[in-house]
């Protein structure tokens, strides 16, 4: 039988929601387009103008952001504020989101501020979880060096007794690349950014 045939527009992926992205653009999305975009679900992140959406995180991973949040602003310097869970802007295509910063307090400039520049940080921390394991430990860390974030933390889940691991690293300035500092199993104690001292133990851990 002749004739034209219809049928439904199959390259719109609708989420169950019932809202539709937006076809990116040709050159893809830029920093922008994250806090314009209508609907996009919380946390999301912009890598290479692509945008990344995160899965539900593990008790780990909350957990583990409050005891080191909690850590952190126990010695933190007056001039330096820490922040969870805010974009931070690399470039135009890039605006990810560490699970912790350390920015200085002069860039906080109200309650309705969405974003930091990465020369307003001084530490960005990943927790790793199993949807973003690839991102957190290569492609962030990566960035974060490139764009010039003096220090990184990279802080996993042990497979053999779930205890928290925290791997220190350092920039240099020279290959803007980040160099490994330390390994942390029970304790650590850094002197940058500035003085730490935290306990990471996995029983500090199961206080929370």
């Amino acid at each position: 039988m002749g004739g034209t045939m219809t049928a439904e527009p199959i390259a719109e992926h609708q989420p169950e929601q019932g809202c539709r992205w937006p076809m990116p653009p040709q050159d893809g999305y830029t920093v922008d387009d994250l806090f314009t975009l209508p609907d996009l679900p919380p946390h999301t992140e912009m890598i290479d103008g692509s945008l990344v959406f995160v899965s539900p995180q593990r008790d780990f991973h909350s957990t583990m952001i409050d005891l080191l949040a909690v850590g952190l602003r126990r010695t933190v310097p007056k001039e330096l504020k820490v922040r969870r869970e805010m974009t931070v802007v690399l470039d135009r295509r890039n605006g990810p989101e560490p699970d912790l910063s350390v920015v200085r307090a002069e860039a906080i400039t109200g309650p309705e501020l969405t974003r930091y520049k990465a020369e307003d940080v001084l530490l960005t921390v990943e927790v790793v979880s199993p949807d973003s394991e690839a991102r957190d430990r290569d492609t962030k860390p990566r960035k974060y060096a490139a764009a010039g974030i003096p220090h990184f933390w990279l802080v996993e889940m042990t497979s053999a007794n779930q205890h928290p691991v925290v791997r220190v690293y350092e920039l240099d300035p020279l290959s803007r690349t980040y160099a490994l500092t330390g390994i942390h199993h029970d304790q650590l104690k850094l002197s940058v950014p500035y003085d730490l001292d935290l306990d990471i133990t996995l029983d500090a851990l199961r206080e929370l």
